[in-house]
């Protein structure tokens, strides 16, 4: 039997080692679940991980409460199963294994050979897994790590293809070419929730350029913009129909006039110098005139009828700017509409890798951000800048690796989660959060402005979308659901080619799964779309994949949905949160939780977020080896609202095992 230190000795990481052995020789954990079977159940659901990437401190405390509420709902009776899981898919394991292995860009992965690529991927997934199982057996966290789900095995693969193929049939499922927030740099879409993860503040340029009108001597349209380097996309200009504008004389250095038309609202703001306003108007009276491209390029090719005229739009608003916004129907969703409505090209010279094509003139070959300066030069030269700007804005960022998104047009598949926001909406109300506030707030707002789910992934290590597509018949489409309607498909068998050779088995991976093919109802060959899924699909699917359901363990599928409890950050508010909840209220119209303790983030002593960059991290091994945990997670527990940022600091841990810890000690030595 261990035995525990002498109290005279008293020392935290040894007393609490002591425990940690007396409770794997007892199976305390496992005595727990058993002397409640047969007990009401608490449903616990435990939000999976990464374990590719090392544990930081800020796990500590949202593991804490996990541990909190679970033990203290076995104390007063209930059974209380925590099944762990680990989150295997996406971005973070890709951007890993392409800085080990040296790869930068879709070409280089696609020459190293997606096969040998996503099998680097699956040794790395798991990589830190010890370690993390390490913490959560050292911090006293009780969770069944015996059998977690992982999200790359067949079995949750299976899972959530069946969550999809209920969702097709339910007509939520579709392919559409939007406008779509896409990351350059890993060459791919990112959903309305990834987005709202990336928003960095930047300090960027904004330009007023002179557009000017034909037909009107020495005439410009002063237009406002906050990406130049769309300038040589620019189609149109928008103008609100309703919104009062002038014309305004000035007179430049060489002493000829000029007249230049803005919002009246913002001559003051914009108009360097003296003018004189010659005539007022409104944005009806504009709609139709046309103006000089700005750029060459694509008048050249088109024609200069194509294009380049005035219209309205009802987004135009003189809060800034000048009441005249640049539009280019390739890179924003308010200009692609605008371009539908009013018939006009979508023009992108922007690749997928978010450069510039070779051929663009003197920007060719640039990334779309660096094209900004070259191309204000550009306009100085030619006489077409009035006036230059820089401004601060939240700007999207890829929230793992930290590159600027772009507005990109883009074919993709999405859920109609639009068609169901009143649903999305009134069943949160019915959600306990702790805080109210983010879900009322954060969360609730989220869901009002609710946008279809963009699920499609142009990316490798992932779940593969279900879709197959007949040969020359895009609308011949067949979403499979199970492993047994695959083989069905193909004959009752897989052939040579989709069998993973380190497994000997059929893997739904890329490429295996893509060998997978077969005559479709008009002849043609059935193949399966190359996009992923949303990884957040597969974390949002745990309700039902953890269990491999519909396929077994239906009873305890039931028996476990939906949860009574879960506690995450709040970084996961429009993540994981969104994406179980979107997930129940499509396929069983209900939530997913029923409560939500969301905690705050762990910053250092001076109120600083952490940061590997910048050197502020907290090794929590080595926190705990200094300080025993149980100081720390009583610090974390008791020094503020755990929905309230944490400054985590070692004095602070100090205090508190001097003066909690320490009294207990001293009471028991007495």
């Amino acid at each position: 039997m261990p035995r525990y230190p002498e109290v005279e000795n008293f020392d935290h990481p040894s007393v609490e080692e002591a425990v940690l052995e007396r409770w794997q020789h007892d199976k305390t954990f496992e005595q727990s679940l058993e002397i409640r079977e047969g007990a009401p159940h608490f449903v616990f659901y435990e939000g999976p991980p990464t374990a590719n990437g090392k544990p930081g401190i800020h796990h500590v405390i949202s593991r804490t409460i996990k541990d909190l509420f679970c033990r203290y709902k076995t104390m007063k009776g209930f059974r209380v199963d925590r099944k762990a899981g680990w989150d295997t898919h996406g971005l973070p394991v890709e951007i890993e294994v392409e800085k080990e292995l040296g790869l930068e860009g879709r070409h280089m992965v696609e020459d190293y050979g997606v096969a040998e690529y996503n099998a680097k991927c699956r040794e790395s997934v798991l990589r830190y897994k010890d370690l993390w199982d390490t913490l959560t057996v050292r911090m006293g966290y009780w969770v069944d790590l015996s059998d977690p789900y992982i999200t790359f095995k067949n079995e949750y693969i299976e899972s959530v293809w069946n969550l999809l193929q209920r969702i097709h049939e339910k007509g939520y499922l579709y392919q559409g070419h939007k406008i779509q927030w896409y990351s350059p740099a890993n060459g791919t879409v990112l959903s309305s929730h990834e987005v709202s993860l990336g928003y960095k503040e930047v300090q960027d340029v904004s330009i007023v350029t002179r557009a000017k009108l034909i037909g009107e001597d020495n005439t410009y349209l002063l237009a406002w913009t906050t990406t130049p380097w769309t300038i040589p996309s620019t189609a149109a200009m928008a103008v609100g129909e309703k919104i009062d504008y002038v014309k305004a004389k000035q007179t430049k250095e060489d002493g000829t006039a000029e007249f230049l038309i803005l919002a009246a609202s913002r001559t003051e703001a914009t108009l360097k110098g003296d003018y004189e306003v010659v005539e007022e108007m409104t944005g009806a009276d504009l709609v139709g005139k046309r103006y000089e491209p700005m750029w060459p390029t694509f008048a050249e090719e088109l024609g200069a009828d194509a294009a380049w005229k005035i219209v309205a739009a009802n987004y135009v608003t003189t809060e800034d700017g000048t009441g005249i916004v640049h539009t280019a129907p390739a890179f924003g969703a308010d200009d692609f509409a605008t371009g539908q409505k009013h018939d006009l090209p979508v023009l992108n010279p922007v690749e997928p890798d978010g450069k510039f094509t070779d051929d663009f003139g003197d920007i060719g070959g640039m990334w779309f951000k660096d094209a900004d300066r070259p191309i204000i030069r550009d306009l100085t030269t030619r006489g077409l800048l009035y006036r230059e700007d820089s401004y601060i804005h939240n700007y999207p960022h890829d929230w793992r690796k930290g590159t600027p998104l772009i507005s990109y047009p883009v074919d993709s598949w999405f859920v109609r989660t639009t068609a169901i926001k009143d649903k999305l909406v009134d069943l949160n109300k019915t959600i306990n959060w702790q805080p109210d506030g983010i879900g009322t707030g954060r969360f609730g707002q989220w869901l009002e402005g609710n946008v279809d789910w963009a699920l499609s992934r142009s990316r490798y290590w992932g779940t593969p979308l279900p879709i197959w597509v007949e040969d020359g018949n895009p609308e011949s489409i067949q979403v499979i659901g199970s492993i047994h309607e695959l083989l069905e498909k193909c004959g009752g068998s897989s052939p040579d080619e989709a069998i993973n050779p380190a497994t000997g088995e059929l893997d739904l991976h890329r490429p295996y799964v893509d060998a997978m093919t077969w005559t479709g109802p008009n002849g043609g060959t059935m193949r399966r779309v190359e996009d992923l899924i949303d990884v957040w699909f597969d974390s949002g699917a745990m309700p039902f994949a953890q269990w491999h359901y519909p396929f077994e363990n239906e009873e305890m599928f039931r028996a476990n949905f939906p949860a009574d409890f879960i506690a995450e950050g709040v970084d996961q508010t429009r993540g994981w949160f969104y994406t179980m909840h979107a997930i129940a209220a499509l396929l069983e119209d209900s939530v997913a939780y029923n409560n939500v303790v969301v905690n705050g983030l762990v910053l250092d002593a001076d109120g600083a977020k952490m940061s590997k960059s910048v050197g502020n991290t907290v090794d929590p091994f080595k926190a705990i080896d200094e300080h025993g945990v149980d100081p720390i997670r009583w610090s974390m527990m008791a020094s503020s609202p755990p929905w309230e940022n944490l400054r985590y600091s070692d004095d602070a841990i100090v205090e508190t095992r001097r003066k909690v810890f320490g009294t207990l000690v001293n009471a028991y030595k007495f």
